[in-house]
């Protein structure tokens, strides 16, 4: 018991060093705005190579990509449709690219928010290492008395400090969460307005098709309007408010590995 108790809290450790992270990820969803032999010698005769023995393993394989070919239903049979009237063509393509990533960079807002959520998880961290602190401490006391408590007795204060911790883990990624969810909340409003100079400064070049800089193979440099955006954003929105970071019932909480684990308490 007692050695599960200290796993816990060594697994406790990491969860508090990695709950509250420094950097601040700034999401971009896509965007699509507006959107040979010398002569007389006889060349050596070459044996065809042997082919491998197959392994059982591949056969298995084999065999089972068979069956699964033979499960799966046939597609049925693709219609003929009749031609549809000619239509008039798209227009010509005049193409624009940008960072969005750059963009939000250079957004005195989004510096702003960035400034704020910072803050919040780096008071949100040092609480977390202060209970840290005391759920040693805690273990600490009762390696101490182990010689003086009852089996009963020594397993009560274990586990009470078990719950005391998976308590605590869930309040901390809950209240993470809480400042993630305000974050995605005041960058929302910043990208709404990106929206609308990406489209206010491509009509003024006349592009009809702009592209994230980041998926294009090659471009020139006549052809991004980075900077463009990144200024006219700028003179529309210097700053967001960013709402209370704060933990409602039945708020998602998204695990390690970022899918939604519970409800927040």
């Amino acid at each position: 018991m007692f050695n599960k108790l200290s796993k816990i809290l060594m697994i406790s450790a990491l969860l508090m060093a990695g709950g509250a992270p420094a950097a601040f990820a700034q999401s971009t969803p896509g965007y699509f705005i507006p959107p040979s032999a010398p002569q007389g010698t006889a060349a050596p005769a070459h044996k065809p190579a042997a082919k491998p023995a197959a392994s059982p393993m591949n056969s298995d394989t084999a065999a089972a990509d068979a069956a699964d070919a033979q499960a799966q239903p046939k597609m049925p049979p693709i219609p003929q449709l009749p031609a549809l009237p000619k239509a008039s063509p798209p227009p010509v393509a005049v193409i624009g690219v940008l960072s969005v990533p750059e963009v939000m960079q250079k957004s005195t807002a989004a510096q702003g928010v960035q400034a704020i959520i910072q803050d919040r998880r780096a008071k949100l961290a040092a609480e977390a290492q202060k209970d840290q602190a005391g759920w040693q401490a805690e273990q600490a006391k009762i390696t101490a008395e182990r010689s003086t408590l009852t089996d009963a007795a020594l397993e009560a204060k274990e586990k009470a400090l078990q719950g005391e911790i998976a308590t605590a883990q869930t309040s901390f990624r809950a209240r993470d969460q809480a400042i993630q969810n305000s974050a995605q909340a005041a960058l929302g409003e910043i990208e709404s307005t990106l929206i609308a100079v990406i489209r206010q400064v491509a009509d003024e070049h006349g592009m009809n098709l702009v592209l994230h800089r980041e998926q294009v193979a090659l471009n020139i440099s006549a052809f991004d309007i980075t900077d463009e955006v990144a200024a006219q954003l700028n003179k529309q929105v210097t700053t967001v408010p960013v709402p209370p970071s704060v933990v409602t019932p039945g708020m998602p909480i998204a695990s390690q590995d970022g899918h939604g684990q519970g409800n927040g308490q």
